[in-house]
């Protein structure tokens, strides 16, 4: 437009401009045309930049800080238990809430309470947890079931809770297999344990498995009380035994075990190990076989209710072997160079020819509303994506509780492929019978309660699911399978991905995130999470049971899961609504403000002469439109929470970005310039053959006030039809914006003004000007044609072509707005699986080196910690004639603090 205005100015003042010589001066007369025209061209562009003002980045902010407070504000985002609200921890990202369109979920602490209860164990062949009646038959566990009475042991815990009396009575009948069981759920741990008053102890675990199974062990009567150290101190049935501790072998995620070895008081040396049922298999003895089958049996069985589990086995050592291995244990403590990778060598040669005690099953319960969020989300057309790092039985069968997974799917494809030509050949073959023989289908079901009109409401029944470990995975993202992974994985209505890292979980995220260009949403609860959450365009943390690092790097955080559906379905929508409701009024009202200076200036000449009073140019986007159109980005909605949450599908607008695109911004461009040519041209015509009462014609500035007046009635009338949810406020600021021109330009254009100051030229041309009754006709004239064509459009389109919007703001409007959402109806289903189970284990490296240092605790024996990270040299006489022997060997030295360690997990 400027360069179009500034040729125009040239073209001008060859042709023209020297018939205005009388008036104008000599050197503006003796301009060079072509010169004119350039400086021309940059007087438009200074002109024509209110097109888009500073005010709409401000408007934009002062928009999204309110949308998050509206979070924050939100009560049925709070959860009154822990008394945690939801919390917008960023505000740019509020209008994305309403076009995700892949949700990447963590499992335990995110769908689930990470809340763990022991429920059943497997010992030597035996398992204990279900409780049977006369005829041998399983009795289901309700509230109402008699819990087994713990009171003999003055050292329980009052909230440990158990059914089946058999497993307190062989521990009473001192039965040595279930005695070692609890023994080694006593010993092989890193929990530390505070005893403020006698019996009251409160254990600190690294992962709450850990503190369910140490406090298993507890409530039967073997206490974990104190460690040192050196030394492990368990109150075994009433008599306190002290356990010298002669190594910690930690837990890593490499390992998925840890183990223990302790000297009892007889001097035996005895190795426990717990940690993933395929890992403690591959290092059982072979007379163990038998055992390991039924155990075995048992662990699929525990699977199948969806409990997390661990094998647990022993080895007695013998003193002389021990001496051995300890030697080379504390040179490669301290050797500098690939120190991980001898202990490692060393930790696998000690644990072997293992013993197997059994088996435990820890329940973690889901977290309440989870199906039926999954559920709702899914209607949304939102993926949802569980990246998790539990083996596969455990995640499929959460999967069918949570509804991911249902028994109506054609097939759930499950890749567990060891190499890449496996997996190559299992995703080919998901991927041909997914294209081959069916799609998803899209069917429409008529809301079958009465109503005036008819709702379709369009849900997508899910056909197929994927579920891959993490070693089939990690050959997926191979740069040669990734978008057969990613084509497959798309098709399906669920994914599930068990036994990934941290940096798998990130790497699924960020493949999706870059070839699909779709908005991305992670969500988690743990350290293990962190990578996901920020790699993902939205993250939000749950503060649960796993501390504050998923929070401290989220956008959005809030305590339960179930809160998601109210984030994205309602304040997603919402904000993204009113965004785009925003920015379409915004470029409207501008544009037509704006152009009308182009259709001048091809009447002043191209002389860069504005039509308006240059006040009202500086105050028309900061006063006179601005509070408007920000109550309507602030408050304005198409349905309310309850009809948004009752119909998902409504969601699907925003995923498809219909409501501000391309073809939306050059439709408010084209009726912004439609208007500006009515609001210029109308009242130029009208004021060429209009006489004022005196007989006199109206002038430029008389011309420039009524263009302003219609102006801003036509956009304030626009803005009245333009929304959907009127509150007091928009009443206040659309009337009141009205109130306010005439006010100042009566008050800027008055005599009194003027003589205060000369920057105000148009003395009195307000007060002639709209006592004519004539320019109140053409005002009237000029608003009526501005608005008349799109009220008309607007009709037309909801009658003849409405949208779900539309439909659904028919029904609303006509059922009323008191009935809460329908819930899709939910049954929870238990699977079964013939697959073993998964282990419980955090993702994070272990604590056992800070524990034998002595850095976090105070030794009673000695008066400072040892540096070193293996065990202390004053164990046992024989260790420290070893050391006197090795006296060339120093400590290593001490590298690991605690802050260490957490940046360590961090970039885990």
């Amino acid at each position: 437009m400027g360069a179009v205005l500034g040729i125009g100015n040239t073209v001008w003042e060859s042709l023209l401009g020297k018939d205005f010589h009388v008036f104008l001066s000599t050197e503006d007369s003796q301009t060079n045309p072509v010169f004119s025209g350039f400086l021309t061209f940059w007087s438009y562009i200074i002109i024509l930049n209110t097109v888009v003002p500073i005010s709409l980045y401000v408007s934009v902010e002062v928009l999204r800080l309110g949308h998050s407070y509206f979070i924050n504000w939100d009560w049925q985002m709070y959860f009154s238990a822990t008394d945690t609200p939801a919390e917008a921890r960023t505000t740019t990202l509020n209008e994305e809430l309403g076009q995700v369109q892949f949700i990447f979920s963590d499992k335990t602490g995110t769908l689930t309470q990470n809340i763990m209860v022991f429920r059943k164990c497997s010992i030597n062949g035996q398992t204990y947890g279900d409780i049977y009646n006369e005829f041998h038959q399983k009795v289901e566990i309700t509230e109402k079931t008699a819990c087994v009475d713990f009171s003999y042991n003055p050292l329980r815990d009052t909230k440990f809770t158990f059914y089946d009396n058999r497993l307190v009575e062989a521990v009473k009948q001192e039965d040595p297999s279930v005695q070692e069981f609890f023994r080694l759920l006593s010993l092989c741990h890193t929990v530390m344990s505070e005893e403020k008053q006698e019996g009251g102890l409160v254990y600190q675990a690294q992962s709450p498995d850990e503190g369910a199974l140490v406090t298993a062990a507890r409530n039967v009567g073997f206490v974990f009380r104190s460690r040192t150290p050196e030394t492990i101190t368990v109150q075994e049935m009433g008599q306190s035994v002290t356990y010298q501790l002669l190594a910690i072998l930690d837990f890593n995620n490499v390992r998925k075990r840890m183990s223990v070895i302790v000297q009892n008081p007889l001097g035996q040396i005895k190795l426990y190990c717990k940690g993933a049922d395929t890992i403690i298999f591959e290092r059982l003895h072979s007379s163990e076989s038998e055992l390991m089958e039924i155990t075995s049996d048992h662990l699929s069985e525990f699977a199948g209710e969806g409990l997390r589990t661990l094998a647990l086995a022993h080895r007695d050592l013998d003193e002389g072997y021990f001496k051995e291995w300890m030697k080379k244990y504390l040179f490669a403590s301290t050797v500098i160079e690939n120190r991980d990778d001898g202990l490692a060598a060393l930790y696998e040669e000690i644990e072997q020819d293992l013993r197997l005690l059994g088996a435990t099953a820890i329940e973690d319960k889901l977290q309440d509303g989870v199906p039926e969020t999954i559920s709702r989300l899914g209607l949304a057309d939102i993926k949802i994506w569980v990246l998790t790092g539990d083996k596969q039985e455990t995640a499929v069968n959460i999967g069918y509780s949570c509804r991911m997974l249902r028994d109506d799917m054609d097939e759930v494809f499950l890749i567990s492929g060891n190499s890449l030509l496996e997996v190559q050949r299992d995703l080919r073959r998901a991927k041909e019978h997914i294209v081959g023989w069916s799609q998803v289908s899209r069917v429409s079901e008529v809301d079958s309660e009465p109503y005036s009109g008819s709702v379709l409401e369009e849900m997508i029944i899910p056909e197929y699911a994927l579920v891959i470990n993490g070693n089939s995975l990690a050959h997926a993202l191979d740069l040669s399978l990734q978008c057969v992974f990613l084509e497959v994985a798309c098709l399906c209505s669920a994914v599930i991905c068990c036994r990934v890292t941290p940096l798998q979980k990130a790497q699924v995220v960020e493949l999706v995130k870059t070839h699909t260009k779709a908005v991305t949403l992670a969500i988690g609860d743990g350290a293990n999470d962190v990578s996901m959450i920020k790699m993902a365009h939205i993250g939000v943390g749950i503060s649960g049971q796993e501390g504050m690092q998923a929070v401290l790097s989220s956008d959005f955080s809030f305590a339960q899961f179930r809160y998601l559906q109210r984030l994205l379905l309602v304040h997603g929508h919402w904000s993204y609504l009113r965004m785009c409701h925003f920015l379409r009024y915004f470029f409207y009202k501008n544009f037509a403000f704006t152009l009308v200076h182009f259709w001048y200036g091809f009447f002043c000449g191209f002389s860069a002469q504005t039509v308006y009073d240059q006040w009202f140019i500086t105050l028309f986007n900061i006063v006179f439109t601005s509070l408007p159109v920000i109550a309507m980005g602030l408050f304005d909605q198409d349905v309310n929470d309850r009809t948004s949450l009752r119909y998902p599908c409504l969601y699907k607008a925003g995923q498809m970005n219909l409501h501000f695109n391309k073809r939306h911004f050059f439709l408010c461009a084209l009726q912004g310039l439609a208007t500006s040519f009515l609001l210029f041209f109308i009242p130029f015509g009208a004021f060429s053959v209009l006489l004022k009462e005196d007989g006199l014609n109206l002038d430029q500035q008389a011309l420039a006030v009524t263009v302003s007046t219609c102006l801003v009635i036509a956009v304030s009338v626009q803005i009245g039809l333009d929304t959907q949810y009127w509150t007091a406020i928009n009443h206040l600021f659309i009337f009141g914006s009205v109130a306010v021109y005439f006010a100042l330009m009566f008050a800027l254009q008055s005599n009194g003004m003027f003589v205060f100051t000369s920057s105000f030229p148009f003395v009195g041309t307000s007060r002639n000007t709209l006592s004519e009754l004539n320019v109140w006709l053409v005002v009237l004239l000029t608003t009526v044609v501005c608005v008349l064509p799109g009220l008309v459009v607007t009709f037309c389109r909801v009658d003849l072509f409405p949208t779900p919007t539309d439909k659904v703001r028919q029904l609303q409007l006509g059922r009323g707005q008191g009935q809460g959402p329908r819930s899709p109806s939910l049954r929870r289903v238990r699977r079964s699986s013939s697959h073993r189970s998964a282990y419980a284990f955090s993702h994070q490296h272990g604590y056992g080196e800070l524990i034998t240092s002595g850095r976090n605790m105070k030794s009673p024996d000695c008066p400072a910690p040892s540096a070193a990270p293996g065990p202390s040299p004053r164990h046992h006489n024989w260790i420290h004639n070893v050391l006197k022997k090795k006296n060339e060997v120093d400590c290593a030295p001490e590298e690991n603090t605690v802050s260490d360690r957490k940046r360590a997990d961090d970039t885990d």
